[in-house]
């Protein structure tokens, strides 16, 4: 088993028909926002033309270039930079991904330009549509750099992840001659890190993508069983929908190792995006313990009890360190020759039950330990979980309406052509 799930006293029967249930919807495509259920069985059906593609285009970039520039925002960056963290070594910089167009914000950006002007460097620009204002604009600015610097060959090193057919970005691509890959339209954003969308980015960072693929396969048999005892994302998708009913708002992803910080992040957005509508839905956020429970830990512990948390446990870490003796008196001789992972995962032990006694349900997700393999099984776990907790819910897990209000407001406040009439609305 690639994943262990643990919880505690909830009695997961009588809502086994709600899980099925919401589960043959995702099978048959018969939910709301069935048209986006093209992830379920990706990874077994992928464009194996294009991820040999995918595979050569990474070689060259690595070849011609110091570092990578992903342009993009939300899913089209998310999961990749989840991925690149947790698989890759704290201080490797053999090569360099950097990502823009995810903020406005000016001094981020202008320094970014500033560092890539001594750099050599390909841009991955992932939009779906093209016209989102963050990775546009990050897009006009590094395109104008690329063209300073490699003039008529700044072509070559501009590769563009998009929709097949349509959109901004798909046009320009095509009349530039730029390389192309596919955002699937099936596919939304925050369900497409196993596509051509997080592949690219991942596998040029020397991350072998072929395993990740096998992994979400696997993911694939074991998540789309129609049966509650051996299915993992059902009970968890069902353990999350009886906390919140049970007056538990809030879901911490807690993990004790840093590197899973933006697996965090992807997690808010995929959860956060998918439930968060009609006033209802689980809010959705993450902790890095045990840094964290010198900061949020009296909260989680003792403040209101809105919350419960799902911990992502590692079983066997990548590295380990034994504590040496010694006859210092510094307090710690009773840690002599434990290793560091044993006492991180003991206070991982102690938290869960100081939290469980301040009223905290918890969860533990433990994997074996972090590779490809393991990655793109537990994204695949996560978004099954998603999209079932979605319809057992009530809500349809795959779209977004919400996001298109600020979106709205801003193209109005900045001028935009056709927004004229909320302009004089917001003044």
């Amino acid at each position: 088993m690639y994943l262990k799930l643990d919880y505690q006293n909830i009695d997961l029967s009588k809502r086994k028909s709600e899980g099925l249930k919401a589960l043959d919807k995702i099978l048959s495509k018969q939910g709301l926002g069935s048209d986006f259920l093209g992830w379920t069985h990706y990874p077994e059906n992928y464009n194996r033309e294009e991820l040999q593609r995918v595979l050569e285009a990474s070689e060259k970039i690595r070849s011609e270039s110091d570092l990578l520039v992903v342009v993009g925002i939300g899913g089209s960056y998310l999961g990749a930079k989840a991925a690149i963290d947790m698989l890759k070594p704290y201080f490797d910089k053999s090569f360099e991904i950097i990502f823009v167009g995810n903020t406005l914000s000016s001094t981020y950006t202008a320094e970014v330009l500033k560092y890539l002007e001594n750099k050599d460097f390909s841009i991955n620009v992932i939009s779906k549509s093209g016209s989102t204002t963050e990775p546009a604009i990050a897009f006009r600015l590094l395109k104008k750099l690329l063209e300073e610097k490699y003039q008529d060959k700044a072509k070559d090193r501009i590769y563009i992840t998009t929709d097949p057919k349509s959109g901004i970005l798909r046009m320009e691509a095509e009349s530039a001659g730029w390389t192309t890959f596919t955002v699937p339209s099936d596919i939304g954003g925050r369900y497409s890190v196993l596509t051509s969308v997080g592949l690219l980015p991942i596998a040029c960072a020397g991350i072998d993508v072929k395993k990740m693929l096998e992994g979400a396969q696997q993911a694939v048999l074991d998540f789309t069983q129609k049966d509650l005892d051996n299915n993992l994302a059902m009970k968890y998708a069902i353990i999350r929908n009886i906390l919140y009913e049970q007056g538990k708002k809030v879901e911490i992803f807690t993990t004790f190792e840093p590197k899973l910080r933006y697996l965090g992040e992807w997690l808010k957005q995929l959860f956060g995006e998918s439930e968060g509508k009609d006033s209802k839905g689980l809010f959705p956020t993450s902790l890095i313990y045990s840094t964290d429970l010198h900061s949020m830990g009296q909260f989680v512990q003792d403040g209101s009890k809105i919350h419960f948390e799902t911990f992502i446990r590692i079983e066997k870490p990548e590295l380990d360190i034994i504590i040496p003796e010694s006859t210092d008196d510094d307090g710690l001789n009773y840690l002599d020759g434990k290793s560091l992972n044993y006492i991180n995962d003991k206070a991982l032990e102690a938290t869960v039950l100081a939290h469980n006694e301040g009223d905290v349900p918890t969860i533990i997700l433990t994997i074996h330990e972090i590779n490809p393999f393991i990655f793109g099984y537990l994204v695949y776990f996560f978004m099954m979980s998603c999209a079932i907790s979605g319809y057992i819910l009530g809500v349809n897990p795959f779209n977004q309406e919400g996001v298109e209000a600020y979106k709205n407001n801003m193209y109005a406040l900045l001028g935009k052509k056709g927004y004229e009439k909320l302009a004089e609305k917001l003044k």
